[in-house]
């Protein structure tokens, strides 16, 4: 199968207060990119789930250049390019109306044994049906998030239905916007790093760690006994990262 493309359009309800693809969107554009290729494979929700098993993120890595605006056409195109024992490792790239790259990811994944709720090896076939493509050039940073030793302790809220998917737990980007409440503005978001530790379910009670530092904020999801949910790590553009130009941008487009 090899890479996979989705394209579409910014509507209206994925913008933010300046008219312009919001990061949720874009974790979210991302999410369904990669379960659509599953199911134009035919491995796709409905048939994991009748095995029982479910692909489950374990972390992300997002960079974004920029976002693109209210009607602009946008492409997201998505790959496997590993698969070792349980982990399944996939790239994808959101291109603007212009075809640059507006953002990318690295992510990790686990084949997870449902009722056991433990990993299981990726079957050969599954592997094979997907393909996998040669790695993204980017700047792989590590899949662990370090917790923040020091840090200001927000009040407590409840998981409420809103934030479930279809494995009845929180869902991977309600994480990131649960943790996004707490950046300040302005911030020239560059990166942002999750790691997912445990499901949070109906009801679960989320206690926020928020650690700022000079051009970064990092934000612990927790429960009641301090154990983490997820870690996010957002980071702003340094000096040595400016945004690049369109010829620059162009010049790295997927094919």
């Amino acid at each position: 199968m090899g890479k996979y493309t989705f394209e579409s359009c910014v509507r209206y309800s994925e913008c933010g207060e300046d008219g312009r693809l919001t990061l949720g969107s874009i974790v979210d554009y991302f999410q369904d990119t990669a379960t659509f290729q599953g199911e134009h494979l035919g491995v796709g929700v409905s048939f994991l789930k009748k095995q029982n098993i479910a692909w489950i993120l374990t972390s992300w890595q997002i960079f974004t250049d920029h976002f693109p605006k209210l009607s602009e056409p946008v492409a997201v195109q998505t790959w496997a390019y590993d698969f070792r024992s349980f982990y399944g490792l996939r790239n994808l790239v959101l291109q603007d109306g212009c075809g640059r790259n507006a953002a990318w990811a690295n992510s990790v994944w686990v084949l997870m044994d449902m009722e056991r709720m433990r990993p299981v090896k990726v079957p050969e076939k599954l592997a094979d049906l997907y393909g996998v493509e040669p790695r993204l050039e980017m700047d792989y940073g590590p899949r662990k998030v370090p917790e923040p030793e020091e840090g200001e302790e927000m009040p407590s809220f409840p998981v409420t239905r809103m934030h479930l998917d279809t494995n009845h737990h929180v869902n991977n980007g309600q994480y990131i916007e649960m943790a996004r409440a707490y950046v300040p503005e302005p911030f020239e978001l560059y990166e942002t790093r999750v790691e997912y530790k445990a499901q949070a379910r109906l009801g679960d009670l989320v206690f926020p760690k928020v650690c700022r530092e000079q051009d970064a904020l990092t934000v612990s999801l927790r429960d009641e006994k301090g154990k983490s949910y997820c870690v996010v790590r957002f980071r702003q553009r340094s000096k040595e990262e400016p945004q690049r130009t369109a010829a620059e941008q162009n010049s790295e487009r997927t094919e």
